[in-house]
């Protein structure tokens, strides 16, 4: 979305692992959509890890920069208990169910040294902790880490590579791919009404060509076909996929759709008329200090939804957009902050930064954004993750194509793509990418196959 001065994404931000096992970058590089530094190789082989880099200030809810050691000691223990968290694919026993309840036990037993045993030093890690794993939310796409199941954690891979953005945003990659297509051929803003499948349709006045699927729109139009690509998210599929498939899917479909994951991340943008950050500040991150990931959240969200907040990243650079931070909020209360009003919103981010950083006079944003995914009616969320009760198993039967026989005379009525069929990339543009081409790749199989004769 153009912003007042520069572009905002409201959707993807990343390219995450930018390096060239990373299809969005071999394109984005291709049509030279890259900034210099995407190109340079350290950048190419750095380990992120998929993670934002350390933040160049903590604010604690005292109104304080927070000590870096005490930051950088609890940031450091919580990246090698998530690495840690990693190594439970296909372990017979596990200390836990969910990723969460792994970290909050490995956290406890960790207590005493933590700060030196020190209480207050134990009390300010502890709080950073908490929003390591809030962090994590947001990374996962989830309310709490206690949804996401431990044992396939690892299965996610993460590509080498500093994250990195579209110069002319991540739009001017479609763009481009679209600007090779015969002019017609993608329709948008046409929703889809129901896809009926395992029938045999015709055309009007042509009797002797039957298709097996029709696609119906919400405006009455309707277009038959071999073949259909179903890439809608897995939020939608979740709540719509009864009605709008004809006949229902498969019941092991339905099971995997149930089980798997899939929750909000949201963005607040605020855009200032003067920073009050530094220029080489990246990443504003925020600390509510009396927290502990050992203590039950609070489930009042009217009164503390905007503690979910991990902070802010600034968005770089200022000549192209300005002073505009983008603040990351998961959850259900990242879900109770679509429903608040803008001036809403906005208030509350002005209270919270007023706060955090001690000064009470801090000019309030000239201007706010954000995205609504949940309530967004084709979304209703962001991205999926492997929930406690699924496995990587469902992400592979999620994108089985139908009907399920392979002795069936018209093969791939509906083929799934989506980053919540990729395996190993689910959450990501390159996953979504990737599960395209790996369903086209499936039609031209099935059209470059001899027809037995």
């Amino acid at each position: 979305l153009p912003a007042a001065s520069g572009l905002v994404e409201m959707g993807a931000h990343w390219i995450h692992g930018p390096s060239p096992g990373n299809p969005v970058f071999r394109l984005a590089t291709h049509y030279g959509l890259l900034g210099p530094e995407a190109a340079l190789e350290e950048n190419q082989q750095a380990e992120a890890g998929g993670h934002p880099p350390l933040p160049s200030v903590t604010y604690g809810s005292s109104g304080r920069a927070l000590s870096l050691q005490a930051v950088s000691e609890a940031h450091d223990l919580f990246d090698s208990l998530l690495a840690s968290a990693r190594a439970f694919q296909g372990a017979e026993e596990l200390p836990a169910p969910s990723v969460g309840q792994y970290l909050r036990t490995e956290i406890a037993r960790r207590v005493p040294t933590l700060g030196g045993g020190e209480e207050d030093a134990q009390r300010l890690r502890l709080a950073v902790l908490a929003t390591c794993l809030k962090l994590e939310c947001c990374i996962s796409g989830t309310h709490s880490m206690d949804l996401v199941a431990l044992e396939p954690f690892g299965e996610y891979v993460s590509l080498p590579g500093l994250d990195c953005t579209f110069p002319g945003g991540y739009s001017s990659l479609p763009n481009r791919l679209l600007s090779a297509l015969p002019e017609g051929t993608v329709l948008l803003n046409k929703a889809v009404r129901t896809i009926q499948w395992r029938g045999s349709y015709h055309e009007e006045g042509n009797e002797g060509r039957d298709f097996p699927v029709r696609v119906e729109c919400e405006d009455g139009d309707a277009f038959l076909a071999d073949h259909v690509i179903v890439t809608v998210p897995l939020g939608f599929l979740k709540e719509r996929h009864q009605d709008f498939f004809q006949p229902p899917l498969p019941k092991r479909k339905v099971e995997a759709i149930r089980r798997l994951g899939f929750g909000t991340n949201n963005k607040i943008f605020l855009e200032f008329e003067q920073p009050f950050w530094e220029p080489q500040q990246q990443l504003l991150e925020m600390v509510w200090e009396d927290e502990s990931p050992l203590e039950q959240p609070s489930t009042d969200l009217e009164t503390n939804w905007f503690k979910k907040l991990i902070g802010f990243v600034v968005l770089q650079p200022p000549e192209q957009h300005g002073h505009v931070l983008c603040g990351f909020i998961a959850g259900k209360e990242s879900e109770y902050m679509e429903t608040l009003s803008d001036a809403e919103v906005l208030g509350t981010m002005t209270r919270v930064l007023r706060m955090l950083t001690g000064n009470p006079h801090l000019p309030a944003p000239r201007s706010m954004l954000r995205s609504r995914w949940h309530s967004a009616p084709y979304t209703q969320g962001s991205y999926s993750y492997v929930a406690v009760g699924s496995s990587g198993d469902d992400i592979d039967v999620l994108a089985q194509p139908l009907p399920e026989d392979p002795e069936d005379p018209r093969p791939l009525q509906l083929l799934f793509a989506g980053e919540a069929t990729h395996r190993t990339f689910y959450s990501t543009t390159h996953g979504a990418l990737l599960s395209g081409w790996r369903e086209a790749e499936r039609l031209n199989q099935l059209f470059e196959a001899p027809t037995p004769g």
